[in-house]
C-alpha cells in the first residue's frame, strides 16, 4: 500500500459538492474522486497507525436510510474507527469541515453504563477521570456525548460529578479543520500524537466499563 501523503484538496471539494448534491447521479459521476482523494488516503493513514493502535474499520460511505426521515443516500464524511472495547476506541474522519479526531465510547449497554457511572461516583476513580478530562480539554479536546436532562436513577442531582454521571455516551474530539497539515504526510504524526494524548481516557473507560 502507498504511504500516506495527506488528504488532497479534492477530498474537501468532493464533500462540499456532496452536501449540495447528495444523489446517486453525483456519486456515480464522482466515484473516482472519492476512491482516489478520500478512500485511498484514509486506508493509507489507518494502515500506518495499525501497528500501534490496531486494525481500523473504515465505514461504508452509504447511509442506512431504512428508518430515517432523511433519505439522502451518502454520508457527508468518511470515518474510520479502531475498536479497543465495545463501541470504545479511536476515531478519525475527513469531510467538508476538514479533519477531526476522536476517542471514547459512543454507546453502552445498560450494564456497562452502570459500571461507568459507578466509577464516576467513586471518589478515587471519579477524581482520576476529572483530571484526565481537565488535561485533555486544556489541550484542545472537547467533551461530547449523549446526556440525560436529569440525574440518572440512583444518583443525587447535587452529586459533585453529576454532569459526568448524566452521560449515556462520552467522547472527546479535536478538530484540525482546514489546517495546512491535513494535506501533508505530517498529518499521520499528528493523528498518532492525538490518539496517544487521549489514550488515558480510553484506558479509563476500558478499566471501568466492565459488567
Amino acid at each position: 500500500m502507498a504511504e500516506f501523503q495527506g488528504f488532497p484538496e479534492a477530498a474537501l471539494d468532493f464533500y462540499d459538492d456532496l452536501e449540495i448534491d447528495n444523489t446517486k447521479a453525483f456519486w456515480e459521476a464522482n466515484r473516482s474522486v472519492y476512491d482516489e482523494a478520500v478512500a485511498a488516503p484514509m486506508k493509507a493513514l489507518v494502515a500506518e497507525l495499525e501497528d500501534e493502535f490496531g486494525t481500523a474499520k473504515i465505514f461504508r460511505p452509504y447511509r442506512d436510510v431504512r428508518f430515517a426521515k432523511d433519505k439522502t443516500p451518502y454520508k457527508t464524511h468518511q470515518g474510520a474507527f479502531v475498536a479497543k472495547g465495545p463501541s470504545t476506541g479511536y476515531y478519525v474522519q475527513i469531510g467538508a469541515p476538514g479533519v477531526r479526531v476522536g476517542v471514547g465510547f459512543y454507546e453502552a449497554s445498560s450494564e456497562r453504563l452502570a459500571a461507568v457511572r459507578s466509577a464516576i461516583a467513586d471518589e478515587a476513580h471519579g477524581a482520576d477521570l476529572e483530571q484526565v478530562l481537565a488535561d485533555l480539554t486544556a489541550a484542545g479536546w472537547t467533551l461530547g456525548g449523549d446526556t440525560l436532562k436529569t440525574a440518572p436513577r440512583g444518583y443525587d442531582v447535587d452529586h459533585p460529578r453529576i454532569a459526568l454521571l448524566r452521560h449515556k455516551s462520552m467522547t472527546l474530539g479535536k478538530d484540525h479543520g482546514f489546517a495546512p497539515i491535513i494535506h501533508t504526510p505530517e498529518l499521520l504524526d499528528q493523528v498518532r500524537a492525538d490518539w496517544r494524548e487521549a489514550t488515558p481516557f480510553v484506558e479509563w473507560v476500558l478499566a471501568h466499563a466492565k459488567a
